[in-house]
């Protein structure tokens, strides 16, 4: 296995930690949830042939720490930090993005506002409730997960969130993850507590800019696990999304973590969609 080289990037407020590893255009991966750039160790290691792959710790989480107190994080900080790394690390050439779940969410206001910087963005389950046809009992289901996290801590907070998405738990999966993503379990668990509380709201309640995205569209696929089909607050927004922009959904191997639990297959859909 290739490991790949770190490095960090000072960014206002924090500093990044980031991995890259393989050759040609830069393809950005970007971590969603508590994940960090580990939980892209698996389909790296397959799409290192064709791209400079490049993957990071969001600010606040894993290897990234914050330069001062902890609050709820926004959008907009964020895609900031992914357009910095682009410009470090791509500063005369259109960059692919790849972005899953809140990273998804990055990703879109990355292409919203920077669509210059970029060849093509995949934006997989956008956790979007707003662009849902009736967001409300989404958006009280998320309330209620941040508000079991205070109240009985992570492991309840999470069984309520799998149970209100839909989610058959799996207790072995932890067990069945590859064996380059099970190094990330143990900082992914911690970085649960900032997700819960910092991140999952404020970011499932943001409304993405339509209109700018729309001026990108040719850049745009939007993508869902072939498993998530059911899950509405996970999956749904995505299709919605590529309705309003005149497009379709693009179905990927495995669910919501799809990259983590099917590597070598979602390596092999993605590749096809970067063309």
């Amino acid at each position: 296995m290739n490991r790949p080289t770190t490095g960090t990037l000072a960014v206002p407020g924090a500093t990044l930690h980031y991995e890259k590893r393989g050759s040609g255009p830069v393809l950005l991966l970007i971590p969603g949830g508590a994940g960090d750039a580990g939980m892209y160790e698996g389909i790296a290691q397959h799409l290192a042939a064709h791209f400079t792959v490049v993957s990071y710790d969001q600010r606040g989480l894993s290897r990234s720490p914050l330069d001062g107190h902890l609050a709820d994080q926004r959008v907009d900080v964020w895609s900031d930090d992914a357009h910095r790394l682009l410009e470090l690390l791509s500063p005369d050439r259109e960059a692919y993005v790849l972005g899953n779940s809140s990273g998804a969410i990055v990703a879109l206001d990355l292409l919203a506002r920077h669509p210059e910087r970029l060849r093509r963005v995949v934006a997989h389950e956008p956790p979007l409730l707003e662009l849902l046809e009736d967001p409300a009992p989404h958006r009280a289901l998320f309330a209620e997960v941040r508000e079991t996290f205070r109240e009985e801590g992570v492991g309840a907070a999470m069984a309520r969130f799998s149970e209100g998405v839909g989610e058959e738990r799996n207790r072995e999966r932890a067990t069945e993850l590859p064996p380059e993503i099970q190094e990330m379990a143990a900082r992914m668990y911690a970085n649960l507590p900032v997700f819960l509380e910092h991140v999952l709201c404020p970011f499932s309640g943001t409304a993405p800019d339509v209109a700018a995205l729309r001026r990108g569209a040719d850049r745009l696929v939007m993508a869902a696990g072939r498993d998530s089909r059911a899950q509405v607050p996970l999956s749904g927004p995505a299709a919605r999304l590529a309705g309003l922009l005149g497009g379709h959904v693009v179905e990927f191997p495995g669910g919501h973590l799809g990259a983590t639990e099917h590597p070598k297959e979602f390596a092999k859909q993605l590749l096809e969609v970067l063309g």
